[in-house]
């Protein structure tokens, strides 16, 4: 008995786990050897895999295709139509299989609607990428990009908010008072 709901336009394939409470909506393909966590969310016209990994409580809008090669980790958000790619080089008369490139999602980031994420970058925990962004480099956790191509104009908290810091370097989120400092051109969170 399935602990997932798939709406019946979808498919799943053979070969497939998805996680408890996750919902795959209409007109989506879930490829074989494809993982999905606990509490995911697809929304119409989703394609997934083969062989993806995607953590719990992913949040995947519609119109996006998460190809071989591409991992996500838990709590990701995927805005409306924004594109992964997965060979630098693509030829329709060349089979380039065996050059997909990693691209990782690390825990919590956001990538804003109808942005593009160039194959084999790493985009860190919390950042967050603008609606339009292509991203052809790798990201640091919290970073706020922006751009064509994307590039960092400033830094948003764990909430998602953008910091804004003191004369002292330190930032307070409004959403809950956590506490940040910028040290070595990188984000830490203060934890008391």
């Amino acid at each position: 008995m399935t602990s997932y709901f798939a709406h019946e336009s979808s498919f799943v394939d053979n070969n497939v786990k998805v996680g408890d409470n996750t919902k795959i909506w209409h007109f989506s393909h879930i490829l074989s050897g494809s993982n999905i966590g606990e509490n995911c969310s697809f929304g119409q016209n989703c394609v997934v895999g083969p062989n993806v990994n995607i953590g719990n409580g992913v949040k995947v809008q519609n119109n996006i295709s998460i190809y071989e090669g591409v991992e996500v980790e838990d709590d990701v958000f995927l805005g409306p139509s924004m594109v992964f790619t997965n060979v630098i080089n693509p030829r329709a008369f060349i089979v380039r299989r065996e050059e997909f490139k990693k691209t990782l999602l690390k825990k919590g980031c956001s990538i804003g609607a109808n942005a593009t994420v160039i194959c084999g970058v790493t985009i860190g925990e919390y950042a967050l990428i603008g609606s339009g962004a292509v991203v052809n480099k790798d990201v640091k956790p919290y970073a706020l990009m922006v751009g064509v191509p994307a590039r960092q104009i400033g830094w948003v908290s764990k909430a998602g908010n953008t910091l804004k810091f003191d004369t002292n370097n330190m930032a307070i989120d409004i959403f809950d008072n956590s506490k940040y400092v910028i040290e070595n051109h990188n984000l830490v969170t203060i934890e008391e």
